[in-house]
């Protein structure tokens, strides 16, 4: 009978030194540290940094990712602490991977978020690829998020131990094949832990800035980004009230989000708030804020990770628990399938824009396990969502 190898640090078989392991190195404080902790452990390990995108002052501005210094920043840590180091164009990927999704999505009235496509479609799909091709076991990223074995063999992912600084909200859709081959060494480490960790392995970028969710917007503004990109597509239209009366004329519908208040350009006496986007008509839909209310939602793209099949959640009337936005608790849901996949919300919520993440957690609070999530592709309004409700309540009666 074969006694089963010890597992090291990373939950693979065999000693640190026959295990390659490659890093994504943005050349933040983050994945500078997750390479200098595995090579400190004595992996093999190879730090890969991207080439994403060069938009002239995007290059130079502090707080962009992937771009001209950070290049510099992640090499001088490779050689600081012994790896090798090689920078990959993916220019031409992210281009037509996220930005120009992240333009048609606004384009289409959405408020998308483009770090879960490049995510998704360039660092756990492309690169890990590219990991794989050079012989890593896994490959790992300096995410707040941890991942963890579960008894089958398999991996979970949950929040990280910093409430502050998770970010599973980014990473609902990463598949279970992914999950296998993923690794997030400060799952459970503070920020302040891995800048200490910094300055004791001599990093240059240990008080480095972090860097910011949307790193290819110059300057913040998005609407300069989608015209360049997409010429005409920011047209005028008329803002209009819940009952169609025209109040007002607005510059294109790419400067506008759900639940905006300030910068409408209308006055009627009372605040007023972007309720709807109609990209078809070109149309900003305001109305009084209890108008933003909601309690239901309909997701597409829907990614399960549960231990379940997720139409067995669906059945058991399984209560959990979602974020709709990256900063706020996740609260109490229900998930429904009649027509595709919606989420019912138990306190409601104001405000919801679709094109954002809706992300499934286990539990409200702690390292709550992520069973998953889906992308909002709209909302049911009040009325309709109580008579649903009813429907549901009566079938299990």
């Amino acid at each position: 009978m074969s006694i089963p190898m010890a597992l090291n640090t990373l939950d693979l078989e065999g000693p640190p030194s026959q295990t390659r392991v490659v890093v994504a190195m943005s050349g933040g404080v983050d994945s500078s540290v997750t390479a200098a902790l595995l090579a400190e452990e004595g992996y093999d390990v190879v730090g890969i940094t991207l080439q994403l995108y060069d938009h002239g002052a995007a290059t130079h501005r502090k707080g962009a990712c992937c771009a001209g210094r950070d290049i510099h920043d992640a090499r001088a840590v490779a050689a600081r602490i012994g790896i090798p180091h090689y920078v990959l164009d993916y220019e031409q990927r992210f281009k037509e991977a996220v930005i120009d999704r992240f333009a048609e999505s606004y384009v289409a009235g959405e408020t998308p978020v483009p770090c879960v496509e490049c995510n998704q479609a360039i660092k756990f799909r492309d690169l890990l690829v590219t990991a794989r091709e050079l012989g890593a076991a896994v490959l790992a990223t300096g995410h707040y998020v941890a991942s963890r074995r579960l008894p089958d063999g398999r991996r979970a992912l949950y929040r990280a131990r910093e409430t502050e600084r998770d970010q599973s909200y980014f990473l609902f859709a990463t598949t279970r094949a992914q999950l296998d081959l993923l690794r997030f060494p400060l799952g459970d480490r503070t920020k302040a832990e891995t800048r200490e960790l910094a300055r004791r392995f001599g990093l240059t970028v240990a008080d480095k800035q972090d860097s910011q969710d949307i790193c290819f917007v110059p300057n913040g503004r998005y609407a300069d980004v989608i015209e360049r990109l997409r010429p005409g597509a920011a047209g005028p239209g008329e803002i209009v009230d819940l009952e169609g009366r025209v109040l007002g004329r607005h510059e294109g519908i790419i400067h506008f989000t759900v639940g905006q208040r300030r910068g409408l350009g209308v006055a009627t006496g009372s605040p007023l708030y972007v309720v709807r986007l109609d990209a078809a008509l070109r149309r900003v839909v305001v109305g009084p804020r209890e108008a933003l209310r909601t309690s239901r939602i309909r997701l597409r793209d829907v990614n399960w990770l549960g231990d379940r099949a997720i139409d067995e959640a669906v059945s058991g009337h399984r209560e959990i628990y979602v974020k709709i936005r990256s900063v706020r608790a996740p609260q109490a849901a229900w998930l429904h399938s009649s027509h595709g996949f919606e989420v019912e919300l138990i306190d409601g919520e104001d405000g919801v824009s679709p094109g954002q993440a809706c992300v499934f957690y286990e539990a409200a609070e702690g390292q709550a396990r992520v069973l998953g999530g889906g992308v909002i592709a709209g909302t049911v309004p009040l009325a309709r969502a109580a008579d649903a409700a009813e429907t549901a309540l009566a079938a299990a009666r």
